[in-house]
């Protein structure tokens, strides 16, 4: 034997194979509790993905769903993203608007397609079995400015609802019937006795035009009280609807109130607004509606007192307003003014304000009345623009 080789002390082979055999043992151990942990991630994976499988089933089920749902809904539905573009519609809408509506800019349908109708909330649609009114509601659904467009066609609730109107103007005129016979005979009658007059033969000349402005006069107040009644029943507007300015029509009325406010004694002054104003409605039907009001206000002021016609333009709207130095009126009457048939005249019909509120209503404003006794009153009337309601 080499004297130079080492002999190997048991003890220290025995010690080194001792920690070999731990070492063993501690990675066996290792190896079992990292094949459970195995085993258990397993197990909650195929649970998991059970668990995103069956969402997953569920969502498409009710992605379908949604799917049928939004083709059966008789109104329309347009999804449109950040950029304003349509991304989706359902058959109504598409139906509606046309079927190349998917990958438009939006603007671009609703300025080419869709007119508003004066002052409301209401769009106008162009069909092949005439115009369609639609109401439009809108919805942002995420942060990059997505919308949900709701399209719902009122067209035949709108129809009803104007039968309706008609209808009640109907029964309101059956049951004046009889007191508007009465009203009408009376000045009919004056009319008859003063042509009456006419026939004598030995009449003066000066009695002869007095008779025959007298019947003249009697004549024209019958042919108002038929206007009134007719435009009552027949709604407010008269089937006018055009865009106009407002200037022209205030122009017209204080040509045909100014005589006779001189007549009357009586300070007259106007005021158009700043700038142009175009409203949409009938022209006619608010030029009476101006000249029934300073026919009233001439009513209540007594000579010496003044009247004026002002339109300011406000945001959205022109107010024009008729305010007089009158009598004023009562507060319980101040309250039924706008009642049709309610009157405190005793030639008149009741219906001068009831369609003045019509035809303002009709073209998408409202009016107010400020009085108190012995201090005047002042109408007012608010109107929306033309620019305005379109910008909505």
């Amino acid at each position: 034997m080499n004297d130079s080789v080492k002999a190997i002390d048991p003890r220290e082979l025995e010690a080194a194979f001792s920690l070999f055999n731990e070492a063993s043992t501690q990675l066996a151990t290792a190896y079992h509790d990292l094949q459970a942990r195995v085993d258990r991630l397993a197990a909650e994976l195929a649970v998991a993905n059970g668990e995103l499988k069956r969402q997953y089933l569920e969502k498409e089920a009710l992605s379908e769903r949604l799917r049928l749902l939004l083709d059966a809904l008789p109104g329309g539905v347009v999804v449109v993203d950040g950029d304003a573009r349509v991304v989706e519609a359902n058959p109504a809408a598409r139906a509606w608007l046309g079927e190349d509506l998917v990958g438009r800019p939006w603007p671009e349908i609703a300025s080419g397609r869709l007119s508003t109708g004066p002052g409301t909330a209401e769009w106008s649609v162009p069909s092949a079995d005439g115009t369609r009114r639609l109401t439009l509601s809108e919805s942002r659904f995420d942060a990059s400015g997505g919308r949900i467009l709701l399209l719902n066609d009122v067209t035949e609730a709108v129809r009803l609802q104007q039968q309706l109107e008609h209808h009640k103007r109907l029964s309101a005129m059956g049951e004046m019937a009889a007191g508007l016979a009465h009203q009408l005979r009376t000045p009919l009658a004056t009319a008859l006795l003063h042509a009456a007059n006419l026939s004598r033969p030995d009449l003066e000349e000066a009695d002869r035009v007095r008779f025959s402005e007298r019947v003249r006069e009697r004549l024209k107040h019958l042919e108002r009280m038929i206007q009134d009644m007719l435009m009552f029943v027949r709604g407010q507007r008269g089937g006018e609807d055009e865009v106009f300015p407002l200037e022209p029509v205030l122009r017209d009325v204080v040509q045909i109130i100014e005589p006779q406010m001189a007549g009357r004694s009586l300070e007259f002054t106007w005021q158009p607004p700043e700038g142009e104003v175009r409203l949409r409605g009938g022209r006619k039907a608010l030029t009476g509606v101006l000249l029934n009001l300073l026919e009233n206000a001439m009513q209540a002021t007594e000579a010496g007192g003044s009247i004026s016609l002002v339109a300011e333009r406000v945001p959205g709207a022109v107010n024009v307003r008729v305010r007089d130095t009158g009598r004023g009126i009562d507060p319980e009457i101040r309250q039924r003014l706008f009642e049709p048939f309610f009157t405190t005249r005793q030639e008149g019909t009741g219906l001068g304000l009831a369609i003045v509120r019509g035809v303002v209503e009709s073209h998408g404003g409202e009016v107010a009345v400020e009085s108190a006794p012995g201090a005047g009153s002042t109408f007012t009337l608010r109107l929306p623009l033309v620019a305005d309601a379109v910008a909505a």
